[in-house]
């Protein structure tokens, strides 16, 4: 087959994906997690049953891809924010900031949800890639004085994200910058 051909396949099975993931989620927004079935979903996005039903095998599996593409998303943004230019100490703050706010949204919509789609492999991927967005970061303020050295930096990473969960029942940002302060001061030098 041509090359473009191939290409217009490929763009369109991305997009019939993403219609599926995105209706799949504005049911469960609007309906809650367990009133949502796969014909729902094919109606939503305006498509055939059994067209939902050769992309994905249920509905678990629809919100399963959903979760990994909104993962794969947030790790891109938190990646871009820790390679701005600056002081490794002010790009770990935004990052910490970023990653909270990721964490409030996540609580808001319960924990079933989370039972749900943190199972399987890419969630335990996705966390370690973080932790080493995270320990580079340790790393490189270490060099310049900025972090504590007494500590691993991998055990530091890992007290800032298990420390950062607290941000899913943060009732503000206010609370959030908090406690992003308060693990700053944990990983500080001196």
């Amino acid at each position: 087959m041509p090359k473009l051909w191939n290409e217009t396949i490929e763009t369109h099975r991305a997009a019939v994906r993403d219609a599926i993931l995105d209706a799949a989620w504005a049911l469960v927004a609007e309906r809650g997690l367990m009133a949502v079935t796969m014909a729902q979903i094919a109606e939503r996005a305006a498509i055939g049953r059994a067209t939902v039903y050769k992309y994905f095998a249920d509905v678990e599996s629809v919100l399963a891809a959903w979760h990994e593409r909104q993962v794969s998303a947030h790790l891109r943004q938190l990646a871009e924010i820790a390679n701005r230019p600056g002081r490794a100490g002010r790009r770990l703050e935004s990052v910490l900031i970023a990653y909270a706010r990721i964490l409030q949204q996540r609580g808001e919509h319960g924990p079933d949800l989370g039972v749900l789609l943190h199972h399987g492999g890419h969630p335990v991927e996705a966390q370690q890639h973080l932790t080493a967005l995270v320990r580079g970061l340790l790393d490189e303020g270490r060099g310049s004085g900025e972090f504590r050295a007494d500590v691993p930096a991998d055990e530091l990473a890992r007290y800032c994200l298990h420390a950062l969960s607290a941000a899913a029942a943060m009732p503000s940002e206010a609370a959030v910058a908090r406690l992003v302060g308060v693990i700053m001061a944990g990983v500080a030098a001196g």
